[in-house]
């Protein structure tokens, strides 16, 4: 099984939150509820189009997945 994708995106946490993915990291830390142990990008997707408030656009999560899967695969 690989790393799941927010274990990844904790990878690209950074407190002076220079681009979007790090901005995306930084708060999805903060979301008690994000699928932390999932590598379903339908799953995931689905949670961030109903609840991230915090993401502003979908692109953002889709840069994200393509690195992920670059980095994991």
């Amino acid at each position: 099984m690989r790393e799941s994708f927010y274990r990844y995106l904790m990878t690209k946490r950074d407190p002076n939150c220079v681009d979007e993915i790090s901005h995306f990291a930084n708060a999805a830390f903060f979301d008690q509820a994000f699928p932390k142990h999932s590598d379903d990008y339908h799953e995931i997707s689905h949670y961030l189009e109903l609840n991230a408030t915090y993401l502003p656009s979908m692109s953002v999560f889709d840069e994200a997945w393509q690195g992920y899967l670059e980095e994991v695969i």
